[in-house]
């Protein structure tokens, strides 16, 4: 009889030559599980996914609530599940007026794609700018303003019209002209390995994004939901984009994503044509129950400083001659090695000493830190001491 390892290989389609292949049984808390009963601490949390751990109670009793009521009952904004609307609403609480109307989805990839529709549906435009190294999903549109040419050649011709600046430089800010739709930045660049902006930058581009008549598009899908110790890290930076992505933890762990404008905005897709944008699953109610749940319990206070602060118990931690930088901000962080070769040692080696961490996809030899949100001070100095093991082992 196969066993379950060769039969992933055999019939689950595979997104690289070589994946982790560490089969897991259960996960709690902040820590996954083997069927031989290893444990692992997540120190990436599925990539900013689990900001609350796996299996948070909160978040599993609202699930089985809404399971009692219904789960699908019609496609996406034709019938009032309240789910979805006592979402919307907590959900605008918590951001300002300018970002009052949900538009709720599947996959960050596909608010992505609903945010560019908006951006040329609301100006009659058709030119995109984004950002070197950026990354907003792997869908055609997503990828056309993917920063990294290694991920698009092979799918070319993508969208036309799309042009590319450099993140944190102001004079490539001339790229935004009068025949932008949009421009679409991330808060923090992740998979460039957590380049935060540069003071002032974001607000440069606000305000040019204003002149031009193109909509800001922040994505915020790694770094939204309190992961950098604000519930939105555009609250570091002082902006307010006309378009707001979410995605990733968003849903407390089930897919859910969601693209956030003022309604004179939004209001462009529901006519001319009818049902612009549509979405069969988008703001499931299984989705929008856990995600509120999630929300509710990210939403405090005592938990942003505490994510502020062990940020902080981190990178005062990891100290080492083979780090040549750490940057982040919250419990986002990347360590930076001379290349590729020492990061995947030291994740291979940290991953047989039971902790999981992962490199980015555009920094190979930086190392990814983003636990769930509920890590204790000791896990983190347990994950600090295996890192360093790992590196003086090499």
């Amino acid at each position: 009889m196969s066993t379950e390892r060769q039969l992933f290989y055999q019939y689950v389609a595979q997104t690289s030559p070589s994946p982790v292949g560490l089969l897991i049984e259960k996960a709690i808390g902040v820590y996954l599980f083997d069927p031989e009963g290893n444990k692992y601490l997540d120190l990436i949390s599925g990539i900013a996914v689990s900001n609350l751990g796996h299996q948070h109670p909160a978040i599993l009793s609202a699930i089985r609530e809404q399971l009692d009521k219904h789960m699908h009952v019609m496609v996406y904004g034709e019938f009032i599940q309240s789910p979805q609307v006592r979402l919307a609403t907590e959900l605008a609480q918590h951001l300002p007026d300018e970002l009052s109307n949900v538009y709720f989805t599947n996959s960050g990839a596909e608010a992505v794609e609903g945010a560019m529709k908006l951006a040329k549906r609301y100006t009659g435009k058709s030119r995109f700018v984004s950002f070197r190294n950026a990354y907003h999903g792997s869908t055609q549109g997503a990828l056309s303003v993917c920063g990294n040419e290694s991920l698009k050649s092979a799918f070319r011709p993508l969208l036309p019209g799309c042009s590319m600046a450099e993140f944190n430089d102001f004079r490539s800010l001339t790229l935004i002209d009068d025949q932008c739709a949009g421009v679409i930045v991330e808060a923090i660049q992740g998979e460039a390995g957590v380049i935060l902006p540069e003071p002032e930058f974001l607000i440069r581009l606000q305000e040019r994004c204003n002149e031009s008549g193109a909509l800001l598009i922040l994505d915020e899908i790694q770094t939204g939901m309190g992961r950098t110790g604000k519930l939105f890290a555009m609250e570091h930076f002082g902006i307010v984009p006309d378009v707001l992505l979410l995605g990733k933890s968003f849903g407390g762990g089930l897919p859910l994503a969601a693209f956030i404008a003022r309604k004179q905005v939004m209001s462009s897709l529901t006519t001319d044509p009818v049902l612009g944008h549509i979405s069969t699953f988008g703001g499931h109610p299984l989705s929008c129950a856990a995600a509120l749940a999630s929300l509710r319990e990210i939403a405090v206070p005592e938990l942003l400083d505490k994510v502020s602060r062990q940020g902080k118990l981190f990178m005062s931690l990891l100290k080492h001659p083979d780090i040549r930088s750490i940057r982040g901000l919250g419990l986002f962080i990347a360590l930076e090695f001379e290349n590729e070769k020492i990061n995947q040692e030291v994740i291979k080696r940290c991953l047989a000493k039971g902790v999981i961490t992962d490199w980015f996809l555009f920094a190979p030899n930086c190392l990814r830190i983003a636990p769930p949100l509920i890590i204790s001070d000791d896990e983190i100095k347990f994950a600090c001491n295996t890192i360093l093991e790992a590196l003086n082992s090499l």
